[in-house]
């Protein structure tokens, strides 16, 4: 009995040393890659403007502060929601009778208490 509990007791603890070691290899690479993305994007940057003549491409300054990428964000966002027709905003009530119907007369007996 005891070789059955230490045999299962090696296998869970195996199992949880592959998986810490699988999620701690996995959030590594993704570390990694969100690191390299934007030094790659930069580089890349300043290939295009070097070949375009602009003279930012010397300059260390392709960063984007907070305020001004959510000041693209908010641009982009308001850009996109303007696909529905532009309405008149006048609001017109109309009043419709209803045509007697069982249904919509239940809540008159609901509230009859007979004594």
């Amino acid at each position: 009995m005891k070789i059955f509990l230490l045999s299962n007791m090696e296998y869970g603890i195996m199992v949880s040393i592959v998986g810490y070691l699988i999620v701690l290899s996995a959030l590594t690479f993704l570390f990694a890659v969100y690191s390299f993305v934007p030094k790659l994007l930069n580089a890349y940057t300043r290939q295009q403007l070097k070949k375009e003549g602009k003279k930012c491409a010397e300059t260390n300054t392709l960063d984007l502060s907070g305020d001004e990428s959510a000041a693209i964000a908010t641009a982009i966002y308001y850009i996109l929601s303007e696909h529905h027709d532009l309405e008149s905003g006048t609001i017109t009530i109309k009043k419709i009778s209803k045509r007697y119907s069982p249904w919509n007369s239940k809540i008159y007996s609901m509230n009859n208490y007979r004594k």
